[in-house]
């Protein structure tokens, strides 16, 4: 048996141990490796160090971008961040065996649909090492085997982090439960293993999901590029369109949350449009506009709108309405996440209801669509996509169903079909 296929049978075949965990093994468990992590602060600090000085040499020679570099420190206040969100996990209430709704088909004949995990995952993740423990988290308490790939930048960091997890498995469930990889070959192989794997989580690029979309039979779940619009109505406050466009662009602009297009409409375009966009000129931003935006803001008319930049770049645009925002919107944009800035309710409801993203927000920053910001502990990623799993997926998204059916020695042949009664009792 080849290693790789080694390493996802132990995922498989541990995640089935953790499944028939109580609740309060579990909650343990997840516990145990939130201190556990917050004990190896110094483990994790000088692997972490040693990831940062290789890749600075990385970035310099332009063999990796400084914004994918940016992503790879792991401070103090990233481990506070890590240990309280795998603590919160902990304390959600029980997802498994979730009893959603149920009914009793006959006499002594109990049908019911629980909440059951999806088994096997496997998840490939660029550059952020913190991303590792918030997947094993997540994976841990909706009771899923797991096989982890991180980029070559955060190999040292990657390491000591799934050390330090697996040492906090024991005695409740084998350490192959979560399994890690780092050669890139074994991705490729793991990606035929349709037979043991039952999920696919790419986080990284938009070029990184489509490889692995086409070259696996594994369902997939994941977003491609983070396009994310913050859309300035007519009646867009200045000072608030101003705070919540350098926070959506500056904040962190290596997220895939951060805003990459700014849509401003003519009728606020010398208001809150030019403070907006000479905020992000001095915050030292650079700007590429439409024809329009580029005559009236003093900048480049090059802006590609279906460009992630993640870094300090920005592309502006200037529309007449709603409409043509919304429809600019679904032209370019990638499905994640849009925010309107206004004070007319009939406005932001509209867009609210109009915009086909996985997050659409009204006067908030773009940057609030997060696993741990919307309180689900953490992210295994985000998924725009449409089919199961939409926006920040939490452990609600790491569980499909299964049906009960209990009965008395009951055979169909024996039922009428006129008998059948379908009295639903919905659980959640």
């Amino acid at each position: 048996m080849s290693s790789v296929r080694a390493i996802a049978l132990a995922a498989r075949d541990g995640g089935r141990v953790l499944a028939r965990l109580s609740s309060e093994r579990r909650t343990a468990l997840l516990h145990r490796v939130a201190s556990g992590l917050d004990a190896g602060r110094s483990r994790i600090a000088e692997a972490n160090a040693a990831d940062v000085e290789s890749t600075a040499k990385m970035v310099s020679s332009g063999s990796i971008s400084a914004a994918l570099a940016a992503r790879l420190p792991l401070p103090d206040t990233k481990i506070d961040a890590l240990v309280q969100g795998i603590h919160a996990i902990a304390d959600q209430p029980e997802p498994l065996g979730k009893v959603l709704r149920a009914t009793t088909l006959g006499d002594g004949l109990e049908l019911e649909q629980v909440s059951s995990p999806i088994g096997a995952l496997l998840v490939i993740f660029e550059s952020r090492p913190d991303a590792l423990p918030q997947i094993a988290a997540l994976a841990l308490r909706s009771g899923n085997g797991l096989v982890l790939k991180g980029g070559r930048e955060a190999v040292r960091s990657n390491r000591v982090l799934h050390a330090l997890i697996t040492e906090a498995l024991s005695p409740d469930v084998p350490a192959g439960t979560i399994g890690l990889v780092e050669a890139r070959a074994e991705v490729s192989a793991l990606l035929e293993l349709d037979g043991l794997l039952d999920l696919v989580i790419p986080r990284g690029s938009g070029a990184l999901v489509k490889h692995i979309q086409q070259n696996t039979r594994i369902p997939v779940l994941g977003h491609a590029e983070g396009v994310c619009h913050v859309y300035l109505h007519a009646d867009a406050d200045p000072e608030m369109a101003e705070k919540i466009v350098l926070d959506a662009k500056l904040d962190y602009p290596a997220a895939c949350n951060a805003m990459e297009t700014l849509l401003i409409e003519r009728a606020v375009c010398e208001t809150a449009g030019r403070r907006a966009v000479e905020a992000l000129r001095q915050a030292g931003c650079v700007l590429h506009g439409d024809i329009e935006s580029a005559h009236v803001y003093g900048i480049a008319a090059d802006a590609h709108f279906r460009t992630e930049y993640g870094d300090r770049a920005a592309s502006i645009a200037i529309v007449s309405d709603l409409d043509a925002a919304v429809s600019h919107i679904h032209q370019y944009g990638s499905g994640h996440t849009e925010s309107i800035v206004t004070h007319d309710e009939h406005a932001a409801r509209r867009f609210l209801d109009s915009v086909d993203s996985a997050c659409v927000f009204h006067n908030a920053s773009t940057r609030f669509a997060d696993g741990y910001r919307f309180g689900l502990g953490a992210e295994v990623g985000i998924s725009t996509g449409r089919i199961h799993a939409r926006g920040p997926v939490g452990v609600d998204g790491l569980l499909t169903t299964r049906w009960r059916l209990r009965g008395g020695g009951h055979t169909v042949g024996a039922v009428k079909s006129g008998d059948w009664a379908f009295d639903w009792q919905q659980r959640v």
